[in-house]
Order: structure tokens, then sequence, then C-alpha cells
């Protein structure tokens, strides 16, 4: 390899797991004053999965990586590199890449956590194409997976409604000869002025751990959900328009959209402002909530399992989250 040598990177196998406790707007009517259909009006959502109590963020991790390995017919000690992206890790450290590289069997090999709220996934996948292009990896795993039920105030009917617990998971590959698969294109980038817009307020530096904050609840986050609204749809149709420049491909080409599944109400807004049927958006927030990080890598895999996304066909994967992150991939299955 030369320095001016670039590969390919391809999607090579994906997987993805929800637990199996389901709460619905019919269990949250017990918890705060709301209803299924004030719910589903606003946001879409009917149900979202929850983790066991005995369950932790990397449980979840490793049961949607091992179901990506063996899509991509590879074994655990294939991987070159692990990036865990997640806002709810097992702990602050060590990180949830080490603790899923140990349960995975894996060898000793880069494993980093990567925190950018719901645009983790895309981050991920942005860093992992680098890897590939260059020729220093050749299998990158890469995760979204959340435990969110734990950060959420169910004393608080705007954020208690939106978040469920879930993992997905994809590896991303050396293109070899005669594989069409790749990542046509990536952006990503952050507007840090806007991230009180989104907080959790305490656990960090900032705000340590008190019985203060236990008093006032800010272990939990806290959102301004208007002001997310109106800028995630902005940022995500924009990603959207300039992977098309990226890559000079038309509207008619795109066959998937998958958005991050913060609400119904923002997915119809950006396939609106973007210009793409509704048929061709993967949706199914109804049924699992903002999972943050892994909401488009969960909807990536069920569509990938259910058939609608074939070898070949282009799929454009967008996400919004706090922080306020943004990042778009273009690629081709």
């Amino acid at each position: 390899m030369t320095a001016a040598t670039q590969f390919r990177t391809r999607i090579s196998g994906t997987g993805s797991y929800l637990p199996e406790k389901v709460l619905s707007n019919t269990d949250l009517e017990k918890l705060v004053d709301t209803n299924h259909d004030w719910i589903v009006e606003r946001t879409g959502i009917k149900n979202r999965h929850i983790a066991a109590p005995d369950q932790v963020t990397t449980d979840l991790a490793l049961i949607a990586s091992q179901r990506a390995l063996e899509a991509a017919n590879l074994k655990a000690e294939d991987l070159d590199c692990i990036i865990f992206c997640t806002v709810s890790p097992d702990r602050i450290m060590p990180s949830a890449a080490c603790t899923l590289q140990t349960k995975l069997g894996a060898r000793h090999i880069m494993a980093f956590d990567l925190s950018a709220a719901c645009s983790g996934f895309v981050y991920g996948l942005t860093v992992a194409d680098q890897f590939i292009r260059t020729g220093f990896y050749k299998h990158v795993l890469v995760i979204g997976a959340e435990i969110l039920n734990r950060l959420v105030n169910y004393k608080d009917r705007e954020t208690c409604i939106l978040f469920g617990d879930a993992a997905g998971a994809a590896i991303c590959s050396r293109a070899e000869a005669g594989q069409d698969s790749a990542i046509l294109s990536a952006t990503a980038g952050a507007d840090g002025s806007l991230g009180e817009l989104f907080v959790l307020p305490a656990g960090g530096s900032a705000m340590p751990f008190s019985k203060e904050v236990l008093d006032n609840d800010l272990q939990y986050v806290r959102m301004k959900g208007r002001e997310i609204f109106k800028n995630a749809v902005r940022t995500m149709t924009s990603g959207c328009q300039s992977a098309l420049e990226a890559t000079g491909l038309t509207i008619d080409q795109v066959d998937w959209l998958i958005p991050h599944q913060a609400n119904i109400r923002i997915m119809d807004a950006v396939a609106s402002s973007f210009g793409i049927p509704v048929e061709k958006v993967v949706i199914n927030v109804h049924e699992t909530g903002n999972t943050s990080a892994a909401t488009v890598p969960v909807a990536f895999d069920e569509a990938i399992r259910d058939g609608r996304i074939k070898r070949g066909q282009n799929v454009l994967l967008t996400a919004f989250g706090a922080g306020l992150t943004t990042g778009t991939v273009m690629l081709r299955y």
C-alpha cells in the first residue's frame, strides 16, 4: 500500500437487539399525566423497549454485535477496532467499548467510546470509514447502544414518553474486488452554542452527584422540544441535500432514507422538506421510541432483515442529537 492508496468501505453485516420488556403508552398512563392518543398524535410512539434491571448497555450491545458478526460471516477475533457510540455507558470508565471487547472475546484491539448523542452511530460510521479507506484497519465494529430509561424522569411527561432502550451494530469492512458496496459520502458537524437545548445536567465535573442533585432531579435529561424540532428538521434536511451534492446522485436514486427516529413529526417534516416519498422512509419509532444512538442502526438492520433494503441500493442515513450534533452518510448497500 502506498500513501495514495484508498480503499472502499462496505457494510458487511448488521445486527440489532430490543429488550424483551415493552412499556406501552397505556403503561405510561399509570405513571404520569398523559394518554395514548396524546402521545401518538405528537410523537407516533406506541411502545418502547426497556432493559431488564440486571442488563447494562454492553449486554444489549453484545447481542447486536454478535448478530452483526454472524451476518458478516466473521468472528470477534477478525475485528481490528471497536467504536461504541453511546451517552449511557455502563459507567464512565472503563469505556463501554473495552467492556464489550472482553465480552465479545475480541483481540487486544483499539476500542473506544464516541459520544455524539443521537448522531452517535452516524458519527461512528464516519470515523470507521476513515480507518478503512486509509488501509489502517480491515474490519471495524460500530455500535449504537443505549439504556435511556435510567436517565429519564417518569414525572416529566415531556421526556418520559419519548425514550426507550436498544442496540444496533454494523461491521464496516474493506470492500474486495467485485464488491460494489461502499460508503459514498459522510459528513458530520456540531453547533455547541445550542447545547443547552438538550442536557443531562449532573454526572460530570461541572455537577458531580450529590444530595442536591438527587433532590432536584438533575440526574435526568432535560430538553426544549420546540427548539429541538426546528433545528432537527433544518439540519437533517441540509445534510441530505449535501449528500446528494457530494455523490452526484439525484433524489430519485435514493432508495431508502433512514432518519433518526426521534418522533414521527420530525421524520415527516424531513421527508417533506427533502422531497422524498414517505414510502421510501424507514420508520420504526412507533415500536421503539427514541433510542438515541441506537435508532439508526436498529432501523437499518430491521429493514435489511425483512428484505426492504437489498444489496446495490442507495441508503441515506441522517441523524441529529444533543450537542447539538448532526451527521449524514450515503452508502450503497
